[in-house]
């Protein structure tokens, strides 16, 4: 049995390792700090561990930004995003991955293309779209937009783990008088946990963080989501740091626990994917 010497590359890579550790940590570090200290705490010394910690930004910064509104409008927003996407995702990969016609592979080829295109490219159209629609300020236009958006990534994941599974599954639930979808539903989606965890994760934090979009879509409504929200709470209490950044953390905490908690399914989606 061969045994790793540790040497002295070892070691650079570990203190490589620990800086790159160390670079992520720091903003978060500094996010927390300074949610946690007064105005004068900050200006004396913005960086040190806070000795005397307050807790009264977080309830100031809540009632002051209106975030319990804004979580519930983000809230509605990416769950129902999420569930538009993993409905209408997981089915289409599945006839794209199991289709081995011309027409399939158009149409994968065609939703690969979604990916590379900015969105942004469309946005002018997209907007007068959705304003004759009469969706601007609205729950249905956001959902609407955020799943044709993050469709074609979520199909690209969802066709590359469902290519990776055994057809044979499948293909029992079909001799036994199961159709396509029941064989789809009952079979082949309880195997795509992983890769759902994977979906769940990603679009949530895409979906949560992105300011742009609300910003175009529901600024100055009562749908504002929390970065909108929090974009107009920064310029109002821009002097006042500790509850700038108390509502900051207020804004990622809900995000954060999500993504630790789903954390487990992110690699072993992306894993399990690349195989296919």
């Amino acid at each position: 049995m061969t045994h790793l010497r540790y040497g002295f590359r070892t070691f650079l890579l570990e203190l490589l390792m620990v800086a790159a550790g160390l670079a992520f940590l720091f903003p978060v570090y500094a996010l927390v700090t300074l949610s946690l200290k007064s105005s004068k705490q900050i200006a004396s010394a913005p960086l040190s561990p806070p000795t005397s910690p307050t807790m009264g930004n977080f309830s100031r910064a809540w009632s002051a930004a209106g975030l319990g509104s804004a979580l519930v409008n983000s809230t509605v927003i990416t769950i129902a995003s999420l569930i538009c996407l993993i409905a209408i995702g997981s089915f289409a990969a599945y006839f794209l991955a199991r289709c081995a016609s011309r027409l399939g592979f158009t149409l994968y080829v065609l939703f690969l293309l979604g990916i590379v295109l900015p969105f942004q490219l469309g946005m002018i159209p997209l907007f007068k779209l959705v304003d004759q629609l009469g969706l601007l300020g609205t729950y249905q236009g956001m959902i609407v937009f955020y799943t044709g958006i993050q469709l074609p990534f979520t199909i690209f994941l969802y066709t590359g783990f469902i290519r990776a599974l055994p057809r044979d599954y499948a293909n029992a639930a079909l001799i036994d008088g199961a159709t396509h979808l029941q064989a789809f539903t009952r079979v082949v989606f309880p195997l795509l946990r992983p890769i759902t965890g994977t979906v769940l994760i990603l679009n949530a934090v895409f979906i949560w963080n992105d300011f742009f979009t609300p910003l175009l879509y529901l600024g100055g409504s009562a749908r504002e989501t929390v970065p909108v929200r929090v974009f107009a709470f920064v310029g109002q209490y821009v002097s006042d740091y500790g509850l700038v950044f108390a509502g900051l953390v207020l804004a990622a905490l809900p995000i954060l626990a999500v993504f630790l908690v789903l954390q487990r399914y992110v690699i072993r989606g992306f894993a399990s994917g690349l195989k296919g």
